[in-house]
């Protein structure tokens, strides 16, 4: 396909970063939980029903997450030749999405034990082996050449892209954008006693911040990087983990997501749980630096700072992976050039959608269903 300059039409999303996979045992009580200590307690035996079993991480629930959508997509991920990467080559297999994939005998592969009791926050196990061996190296360069978007989780868990003050990472960022691509970004948490949790990331995402045009991390992730103060307090002060019930969007959202588009980023979206997302846009001269061909109506979007309630979902099976297919509905529908307003209700709609099942591909729905659904009038949290 030409675009109107006659040149060809940049078309699919790179997704690279974090692959791992996913272990989740299945409650067998739905009894919510009041307090952690009324489900884990040493000695006690908690019975579950099965084990949930699907790859995870950035590189599957948005790379994945895309191609059940319906976008063109290469997934470039990093595993170990071992048996939880055999288990992983065969899934992707199946989505005929194992091409991309990087096989390495000198690495473990990473993965997630996500515990998820009725009630309680999730609780991750997390093993980073392969994601922190990960380099700009690994990448294909021949794809910025004709992509729209390069999205990149998780930094945080990319060791070799923090280290030295987050060096790998912006020039990983720096090289897509010079090659006309689309950045974007997603973060994930990290156990603050980690060599990750120590790091200055503030500092990073400042120098990274010119180089990404969309941000898409959660308001915990944010705050715990950019107020680490707040965090704590706000953590302590929540009741099993829920410090989203305790957020006032203006005071404790809106500011950290204005200091990433002061530092440089074109658009910033906000993963605030099921409460919503918050949007906030650069100025109009910021987002036609945005690549890919990517072109954002300034009447639209341009230094927007909006509020997008979630959809109240069907059932809640688990969380794993709402975040990351949110995300990916979010990239999709702005490659399809949907409104601000529609991009924002098919990315919530999504998240919603991603709870109702136990994996984070099995609720997905077309947007043609979802719009429906939507327009239909979906109540709202």
């Amino acid at each position: 396909m030409m675009g109107d300059n006659g040149m060809k039409k940049r078309k699919g999303i790179i997704v690279a970063g974090t692959l791992t996979l996913d272990l989740t045992p299945v409650f067998e009580s739905q009894k919510k939980a009041k307090s952690v200590d009324e489900v884990f307690v040493p000695g006690k035996v908690v019975h579950v029903d099965g084990m949930d079993i699907h790859p995870g991480g950035a590189v599957s629930n948005t790379g994945l997450g895309l191609k059940v959508l319906g976008a063109d997509v290469h997934i470039i991920g990093k595993i170990g030749k071992d048996d939880l990467g055999d288990i992983i080559y065969r899934y992707y297999d199946k989505y005929g999405a194992a091409k991309d994939l990087i096989v390495d005998e000198s690495i473990s592969t990473s993965f997630s034990i996500a515990l998820t009791p009725p009630g309680i926050d999730r609780i991750f196990l997390h093993d980073p082996c392969a994601g922190n061996s990960f380099r700009r190296e690994d990448i294909d360069k021949s794809l910025y050449e004709t992509a729209e978007i390069f999205h990149y989780g998780y930094p945080p868990v990319s060791r070799l892209l923090y280290l030295n003050g987050g060096e790998g990472c912006i020039a990983m960022l720096k090289e897509a954008k010079e090659a006309g691509v689309a950045t974007s970004v997603d973060m994930c948490a990290v156990d603050p006693e980690c060599e990750s949790g120590r790091e200055d990331w503030k500092g990073i995402m400042e120098r990274m911040s010119p180089y990404v045009d969309f941000f898409e991390p959660s308001i915990e992730e944010l705050m715990f990087y950019l107020d680490r103060e707040k965090y704590n307090r706000l953590y302590a002060a929540a009741e099993n983990g829920d410090m989203i019930g305790l957020l006032d969007i203006e005071k404790d959202v809106k500011p950290l997501a204005d200091l990433l588009v002061s530092w440089g980023a074109g658009v910033v979206l906000v993963k605030c749980g099921y409460k919503g997302l918050y949007l906030a846009a650069g100025s109009a001269e910021r987002l036609k630096k945005i690549g890919g061909g990517i072109e954002l109506d300034p009447e639209d979007w341009a230094d927007v700072h909006c509020f997008e309630r979630s959809y109240v979902p069907d059932q809640v099976l688990s969380g794993t992976g709402a975040g990351d297919t949110t995300i990916a509905a979010f990239l999709y529908a702005v490659t399809l050039g949907y409104s601000r307003k529609r991009c924002l209700e098919l990315a919530a709609a999504t998240g919603a959608s991603c709870v109702a099942a136990y994996d984070a591909l099995g609720g997905l729905k077309s947007f043609d269903e979802l719009i429906r659904k939507i327009d239909g009038g979906w109540e709202k949290q």
